[in-house]
């Protein structure tokens, strides 16, 4: 099932997400994942966080292969080091219209669990670097935006008012459906 991705100023895209329990896992957070799965098909990313469904639950979908056809999901994920340095454009399902060049480290090893409950841990260069890293800060209350040069984030500080503005009016539904 598609789910809505509430843009910002959705309130639970600057809120810390809470680690999912072992209790927590079972069909319920496996459909979950199978629907942001589908979501962030729908959507056209390759990676999506559950606060972007207004979510606040430490959970990633992602799928960065070039069929688009190898979908993993990842519960508390925590990038356990990151070294080298990339820059690249980065855009947000959550940020529409707006893309900026960040500098992130190269490589990184992320370790979490499985939908299944299984031990996860695993090495990403690139793209998948940069993916998991975008993803966590969301489960960390982050943006890209956040992470943007200064003179880059003056600049885009008036997109994200005209959006608080337009959410304000009315215009913008930051909560999910």
């Amino acid at each position: 099932m598609i789910l809505p991705i509430p843009p910002y100023p959705s309130p639970a895209l600057r809120e810390r997400s809470r680690e999912v329990r072992d209790d927590e896992f079972g069909p319920e957070l496996e459909k979950l994942a199978a629907d942001m799965v589908d979501t962030m098909y729908h959507a056209d990313g390759v990676g999506l966080a559950a606060p972007q469904i207004g979510r606040n639950i430490r959970v990633i979908v992602y799928d960065i292969s070039p069929e688009r056809n190898q979908p993993h999901a990842m519960v508390n994920p925590r990038i356990l080091e990151a070294d080298g340095v990339q820059a690249s454009e980065e855009g947000c399902l959550s940020v529409p219209e707006l893309r900026g060049k960040v500098r992130r480290p190269a490589r990184v090893v992320v370790e979490g669990r499985s939908i299944g409950n299984e031990p996860v841990r695993l090495e990403a260069r690139g793209l998948a670097a940069k993916m998991f890293q975008h993803e966590v800060d969301h489960l960390d209350g982050m943006l890209f935006c956040d992470r943007l040069s200064a003179a880059k984030r003056l600049t885009v500080r008036k997109h994200l008012k005209k959006l608080e503005d337009t959410a304000g009016k009315g215009g913008n539904d930051s909560q999910p459906k």
